[in-house]
């Protein structure tokens, strides 16, 4: 039992370290650049549809490398030994700009730096998430262990957002991206080195790229549950991105409140991850996952109406608890899928699918890059020096009309993913 706990912790904790550095990278590039440098929106709207492109085609390579790496030390943990330095130096160089850099340049920096960090940490999450069914083979010690990795998210998620505006105020950018970058890169190294993972035995069958590929795309429950993640993850990433600009033009406080709202939808999540586990124990997997896309698409109805910090707040209660559901659930239908392919197939390729996963999530740039295009065509916000006429508009669309149009898809695709009723096989029932 007592091994077992270990066991849980080293793994769950390298959830604490793999979030930070992408938190701070997605959370807050595009404030610190169009906000502060003077990056047009329409030109961080092209990073981002670059970024999911190239993001389509190095997904499978990354998933199939590592599908087909044999090394003493593992399949997994050689390429996050290897990349998590370099995801910390991608970091610190993304908010480190050169002094001067502006127009073209400044777009080339940012595009430069963001898709480098980007396909790193697609890397990293990759191997990470690959980890997660062959360490915990069964659905009770995927949930004690996901409800644990997802605190340890959420409390990344307290530091690389909540704190970050208050942090920044001290340190700046740059030096709060070195910080964190070590931070996290130190956790995920104690992860890599103390998770065991399953010996690969010489004789295993390596999976091929083109098989592999082609079984995917006639996987209809990859696609459905990929889609479905990805306006959800779309939704959430508008969210974060927008809360900053929510802040200055809509409530219109100071930068360092949003510290506040943030902090606010973090804390409920906390402590509601433990209310989701245990529905889930009573309704099973997939009504539980309905249940939270649900209830985070109902929160985006009153924080839309949000007019003063007091009732974003109120409002931001309503998020965090929708999300809390949501990051307890989604890894557990991955890991079922990955379950059906090893034994429909015979070869372990999770590193493949939780790439090729990974991969659908990071769909949402066409989506965040689409809203962001959007507040230019609609509203004239340009950038933080041309914000256009209606500022005010402009955020609280990208906060919650944009958001709420996505969870509406997400929520609908859900209903057509099904998996055998594992706690009932004989039965045969469906959840």
């Amino acid at each position: 039992m007592r091994s077992a706990k270990f066991k849980s912790f080293n793994y769950a904790i390298g959830m604490f370290g793999t979030s930070i550095p992408i938190n701070m990278l997605k959370t807050y590039a595009a404030f610190f650049y169009v906000d502060s440098l003077g990056l047009k929106t329409s030109q961080f709207s092209l990073i981002l549809l670059v970024y999911t492109f190239i993001d389509a085609i190095d997904n499978l390579v990354y998933g199939y490398l590592s599908d087909r790496t044999r090394t003493r030390w593992g399949r997994r943990r050689p390429w996050l030994v290897i990349g998590t330095p370099l995801l910390v130096l991608g970091l610190v160089a993304f908010y480190n700009t050169p002094q001067g850099l502006a127009g073209s340049g400044l777009l080339a920096y940012c595009m430069l730096f963001y898709i480098l960090t980007g396909t790193i940490d697609s890397v990293i999450n990759a191997n990470y998430g690959a980890l997660f069914p062959e360490l915990f083979p069964d659905d009770a010690s995927r949930a004690a262990t996901n409800a644990l990795r997802q605190a340890f998210q959420l409390v990344a998620m307290v530091i690389s957002i909540a704190l970050t505006p208050m942090v920044t105020k001290h340190l700046g950018f740059g030096m709060t991206a070195l910080v964190y970058g070590l931070l996290g890169g130190s956790v995920i190294l104690y992860m890599a080195v103390t998770s065991r993972e399953t010996a690969v035995l010489s004789q295993e069958k390596k999976p091929a790229l083109w098989d592999s590929v082609r079984s995917l795309v006639v996987n209809r429950k990859f696609w459905l549950a990929g889609l479905t993640n990805a306006f959800y993850s779309a939704a959430m990433s508008l969210v974060l991105a927008s809360l900053p600009f929510f802040v200055k033009y809509t409530l219109q406080i100071p930068d360092s409140q949003a510290t506040i709202l943030f902090a606010s939808v973090l804390f409920v999540a906390i402590i509601s991850v433990p209310l989701w586990v245990l529905l889930m124990k009573r309704l099973t997997l997939m009504p539980t996952w309905r249940a939270a896309l649900a209830s985070l698409l109902a929160s985006f109805i009153p924080l839309y109406f949000a007019g003063s910090l007091v009732t974003a707040i109120l409002a931001s209660l309503l998020v965090g608890f929708g999300f809390a559901g949501v990051i307890t659930t989604m890894d557990l239908i991955g890991a079922r899928i990955m379950d059906e392919d090893k034994a429909r197939s015979q070869v372990r390729r999770e590193g493949i699918i939780a790439n090729a996963l990974g991969f659908m999530n990071r769909l949402n740039g066409l989506f965040t890059s689409f809203a962001f295009y959007l507040v230019l065509v609609l509203f004239g916000f340009e950038s933080g020096d041309v914000p256009g006429p209606e500022p005010h508009q402009a955020a609280r669309f990208l906060l919650t009309v944009f958001p709420l149009l996505l969870m509406l898809i997400s929520l609908g695709l859900s209903f057509f993913l099904h998996f055998p009723n594992q706690k009932q096989p004989k039965g045969g029932q469906h959840d």
